[in-house]
């Protein structure tokens, strides 16, 4: 398990600044990506996403091979309430990348908090086209952000132990992994919020938002004028 940080070694947000835990958006050498919430509203996009993923990939994001109709129903229960979904999306707005940020069900006295505290579990997929581009690693960052502002201690990866991208993302972290036969757990223990990590999360959010309307603009209005000079 990853050591507490002491005030002096934690930057404005709260983070590690000698590199233990991510910073909570990449710098500005690699450059920054739009991440999304996804609500209720977009069920239909998530569901289609993760459908598009192969037997393999759809076998690591779950553990298990799911089918169809099982993805549809791990969709149509996420509770966006409690828990928080992210995306990001390519330039023709295709989901490309989706996280779920789960709250874990609580094994407390008072059946809020497990014995490492209030804890969060992350699953992300990422579509082939979309890979090799860092972008589980930027949701994993962006989810650290969210569950620290949501009062969590820990950041759990339930995945199989051959999903080494998955292990690596949260090693690299450090996050603690426990393997148990094919299945292993990352647990990464969070420093709490600070009124930096929430304002960051807010102008992150707000910036993601505007930014995407604007490419759905632009597109639609690239659509619309290719049809109007096709009918010409």
């Amino acid at each position: 398990m990853t050591a507490t940080k002491t005030p002096d070694t934690l930057d404005r947000f709260g983070l590690d600044k000698t590199g233990g835990t991510p910073p909570s958006r990449p710098s500005h050498h690699d450059g920054w990506v739009p991440i999304r919430d996804l609500h209720a509203r977009h069920r239909a996009r998530i569901l289609d996403h993760l459908l598009q993923l192969d037997d393999h990939d759809r076998y690591l994001r779950f553990g298990f091979q799911a089918s169809k109709e099982q993805v549809a129903r791990y969709v149509a229960s996420i509770d966006f309430r409690r828990d928080e979904v992210f995306g990001i999306f390519n330039g023709r707005l295709q989901l490309v990348a989706v996280a779920h940020l789960a709250a874990m069900p609580g094994e407390g006295p008072h059946g809020d908090e497990s014995s490492r505290g209030r804890a969060m579990e992350f699953g992300v997929s990422v579509l082939p086209q979309g890979r090799g581009k860092g972008l589980g690693s930027r949701l994993f960052q962006h989810a650290i952000m969210h569950a620290r502002n949501r009062g969590a201690s820990h950041l759990m990866i339930h995945a199989l132990s051959e999903n080494a991208p998955m292990l690596r993302i949260a090693s690299k972290a450090g996050a603690a992994v426990e393997r148990d036969g094919p299945e292993a757990e990352a647990w990464l223990k969070l420093p709490p919020d600070t009124v930096g990590s929430h304002i960051d999360s807010s102008l992150q959010s707000l910036a993601a938002e505007a930014l995407y309307r604007i490419k759905y603009q632009a597109l639609h209005a690239s659509d619309w004028l290719r049809l109007l000079m096709t009918s010409a």
